[in-house]
């Protein structure tokens, strides 16, 4: 059928947030489950109940599955906020972040990081939910929802794999899964639904893609979830005696162990785990609170102690003027505050309704300092402001801004914390206190550092960055553009503004000392010049307004100012369709996330600056290379290690643009696993769109970081793991192909490898040294991220029928060796009359079909991540 591909978003999410307020176990009970049903969803109460009966099959599921230890206590149902119903709690808005709709049916998790680390969200579809077809396809909800809790909250993997289903061991073709245990058998089905012997592809001597996975009723083990959570007899995940180390699965890949031990001595329950005892008797259903979003509420606190004087409190005024012309969103309700030695209120919390309403709260903001820092004030007298429409500040948001240089915080953090409102906190100073950081954690809100200098933007970009997801992303404010640079010439560049923008378009200039000449111009050639811009004297900033659709492709901007001063530009549209710690013994992760409604693009070129309050500069380029801190290739998620760490804060900006037009979108396989129980069962919709994206720029700030060293010097850090090692062997000759990994992590050059095999995988990957050793003395490592591809001799006859396993060390300057590299295995096989390992026996099958659907996900929008690495 066909269908507007900006009208069927998967617009319904399970949403992790990863703060303190997000999921707890607490005792045997998860807590603070939130499920989040998009703003774009139609109201269809039927949902709630789907969603109820998921979470009690599944809480159930889990707690046989776990030993008896773990189910879901508590869960919160979040929905729209234009769905009517007077069952609902109207009073809670939680904040929603990085939940990004994607296209088709199939459930899935969106994981960033490596293995045992949290996900970020389980996505799943109302057509999911409401269709009991589904059931047939992947088995009971309750049992999916278990299997993409494991993603989530354990960081576990696929144990099938989509892109290669077969592998050779030993002279037979084996099935990828885990465990062993299960009985399978291949078969092509032919149009006529008869089943005949699977064709063999003669270059790769396995199945062809029409060959089909049967299960033996008879011979069905109660493993593994990560394999097939559908099926009936499958209750609980891979232990370590029967997993499946040969399969070729991203689970052996990433984690290269059982799914069993990753959750007991990797994820962020083990812990609990390990202590937890078993409950005595099932446990009751989970309890269910069901919450409906209202309007958002802001209240932004401001600094005007005489520490703010001069250019802080312009930069706070314009960064202000910002944010409340070009980011909160119409129908917020925001009130603002102001504190130095006394606190005030500037404005009652006010509908944003019109322009006219946005200009005159701008026009309040406050433009003169003195005074001392009396932060317990200024809090206090903003959340009066948030109590003002319902009585309490619950799930209202605060913003606030002070460079915190004199006054002790820590006598109010508490209080504000159990106010139950999101707060964000910008330290716009070296000095700011730490207590800052611990509000805004405690509470889900944004920890951002920007510096005062006149040339970063970071003010703007951190004000910028306050929005709040609603699903719907054609009301979100996106930013092109943020870039400075001190001159007393020409300030020139380009911004594109792509298919998906162009609404609501904004440039703002920001100069320090004089009214610079500005120019842009359009795709089409014409021109803005002063006459056309809003010039405010007063904040030193002209802002060109683009009425109506803004015109496609590249505008030109070139600034020309007489005297040496500091200028900024950012821009800012919107669609025209519907802080971290760290000590710094553990490397951080940077992760950039770059989709095109919705659709994951590739290839982009993607840039993060990390500045110090100290004023060091590190710029790295972020690779979705597979490697490294990549958890998979090509998803449109752009990872590095940051590794140059110094004392104190440090701020996060992300700038991504096309690449020499190589940018495009990518088509994603959903690694999982399906049962089709019946041989003709139609296969879920896949949309197609052309895969070329235009050129565009987007920058994106990420929430601050402090790092406190608990050395005099940062740690070195050995090469980052092999993930991708794999193996050919041709005649009896081996071809090794991997990505090179760096002197320390995923940077600079390894000084050396070292290669060992063996005929015994469990030898190699437990005790690396005992394998037998490969001559390296000729590869020299290359740079990260390059391709290495070095073929070898083992001096052996390798008999038709063998398979080898291989792994990988890298070792640095400082002898510091990386982990042992994933598991690749070669089987040398000769094309013969007939292939080994294909026939099938006569057995019970009963339609029992595997299949792994192609499911092509469409999203540009940027978010980043820092975290740290676990």
């Amino acid at each position: 059928r066909a269908m507007d591909s900006r009208m069927v978003f998967v617009l319904l999410w399970m949403l992790l947030l990863s703060t303190s307020t997000g999921i707890k176990l607490d005792g045997n009970g998860y807590v603070d489950v939130v499920i989040a049903i998009s703003s774009k969803v139609p109201q269809d109460n039927r949902l709630i109940d789907k969603i109820k009966k998921m979470a009690t099959e599944g809480s159930l599921y889990l707690y046989h599955a776990l030993d008896e230890k773990v189910y879901f206590r508590e869960a919160t149902i979040l929905v729209p906020p234009q769905w009517n119903g007077t069952n609902f709690t109207k009073r809670i808005m939680l904040l929603i972040d990085n939940a990004n709709p994607s296209y088709g049916f199939e459930p899935y998790t969106k994981q960033y990081g490596e293995c045992g680390a949290e996900g970020e969200y389980i996505h799943f579809t109302p057509e999911y939910l409401l269709n009991d077809t589904f059931i047939e396809l992947y088995g009971s909800r309750g049992r999916i929802f278990v299997h993409e809790w494991a993603h989530l909250r354990w960081g576990v993997f696929d144990e099938c794999n989509g892109e290669k289903p077969f592998y050779h061991s030993n002279g037979r073709i084996e099935a990828t899964r885990c465990s062993k245990n299960i009985k399978v058998e291949f078969y092509e089905v032919t149009a006529g639904g008869s089943l005949q012997q699977c064709s063999i592809d003669p270059q790769t001597l396995l199945p062809t893609e029409g060959c089909k996975i049967f299960l033996n009723r008879n011979e069905i083990t109660n493993r593994s979830i990560m394999f097939l959570p559908g099926l009936d007899a499958v209750t609980t995940f891979c232990h370590e005696n029967d997993h499946n180390y040969e399969a070729p699965n991203m689970q052996n890949k990433k984690c290269g162990k059982a799914t069993w031990t990753v959750i007991f001595e990797d994820s962020v329950d083990k812990d609990a785990l390990r202590s937890l005892k078993p409950l005595q008797s099932p446990p009751p259903p989970p309890s269910f609170k069901v919450v409906q979003r209202k309007q958002r509420v802001v209240c932004l606190i401001l600094d005007v102690s005489k520490s703010m004087e001069g250019s802080r409190i312009l930069q706070q005024q314009q960064a202000a003027t910002h944010f409340l012309r070009h980011i909160i969103e119409d129908q917020a309700r925001v009130g603002i505050a102001s504190f130095s030695t006394f606190a005030s209120t500037l404005s009652p919390l006010t509908t944003i309704d019109s322009d006219t309403t946005r200009e005159n709260l701008i026009k309040l903001l406050p433009k003169v300092a003195g005074g001392w820092t009396k932060m317990c004030l200024g809090l206090s007298q903003g959340l009066q402001i948030l109590r003002e429409d319902n009585g309490d500040a619950l799930g209202d948001e605060i913003v606030f801004l002070t460079d915190g240089q004199t006054d002790n915080i820590a006598g109010c953090v508490q209080s504000a914390v159990q106010s139950g409102a999101i707060i964000h906190t910008l330290a716009f100073s070296d000095s700011a206190a730490p207590e800052l950081t611990e509000m805004a954690i405690k509470t889900g809100g944004k920890f951002l550092s920007p510096n005062d200098k006149t040339t970063s933007n970071q003010l703007m970009d951190a004000f910028a960055s306050l929005t709040l997801s609603t699903g719907d992303y054609t009301n979100e404010p996106v930013q092109l553009e943020s870039v400075g640079a001190r001159t007393s010439d020409w300030f020139n560049g380009t911004v594109s503004v792509d298919q998906t923008v162009g609404n609501k378009t904004s440039f703002v200039i920001i100069y320090e000392i004089n009214f610079p000449s500005v120019y842009i111009q359009s795709p089409s050639g014409s021109v803005y010049t002063q006459t056309n811009l809003s010039h405010d004297v007063s904040q030193k900033t002209v802002t060109l307004n683009i009425p109506g659709t803004t015109e496609h492709g590249d505008w030109k901007y070139s600034i020309q100012t007489t005297i040496l001063q500091a200028l900024t530009l950012t821009v800012t549209s919107q669609a025209t369709q519907a802080d971290q710690f760290s000590d710094g013994t553990k490397p951080m992760i940077m992760f950039a996330e770059v989709s095109q409604n919705y659709r994951p693009v590739i290839n982009a070129d993607v840039w993060a600056t990390l500045e110090s309050e100290t004023g060091s500069v590190h710029t790295l380029r972020l690779l979705d290379n597979g490697a490294g801190a990549d958890a998979f290739q090509d998803d449109g998620i752009y990872s590095r290690y940051f590794i140059k760490m110094v004392n104190g804060r440090s701020s996060l900006k992300v700038r991504v643009k096309n690449q020499d037009g190589q940018t495009r979108f990518a088509v994603l396989y959903i690694h999982g696993c399906v049962i089709n129980v019946q041989l003709n069962h139609p296969k879920p919709l896949v949309f197609v769109e052309p895969l070329d994206v235009g050129n565009f720029t987007r920058t994106d700030t990420g929430e601050s970081f402090e790092v406190t060293l608990s050395g005099t010097a940062p740690p070195n850090f050995p090469p980052n793991r092999i993930t991708d090692l794999s193996a050919v062997i041709q005649e009896d000759t081996v071809l090794l192909n991997w990505t090179a990994p760096g002197e320390d992590l995923d940077q600079g050059r390894a000084k050396s490898y070292e290669i060992r095999w063996s005929f015994d995988l469990k030898m190699l990957r437990f005790n690396f040294s005992n394998g037998y050793s490969v001559n390296t003395t000729a590869v020299s490592p290359q740079e990260t991220g390059s391709v290495e591809q070095h073929s070898f001799n083992l001096n052996i006859t390798i008999q038709n029928g063998t398979t080898i396993f291989f792994a990988v060390q890298s070792e640095d300057k400082q002898n510091a060796k990386s982990e042992t590299s994933n598991i690749a295995q070669a089987s040398k096989i000769l094309p013969g009359p007939k292939s080994s390992g294909i026939s099938n026996p006569d057995m019970n099958f009963t339609g029992l079909v595997i299949s792994l659907f192609i499911i092509i996900r469409f999203g540009v929008q940027l978010s980043t991540v820092i975290q740290n690495k676990s």
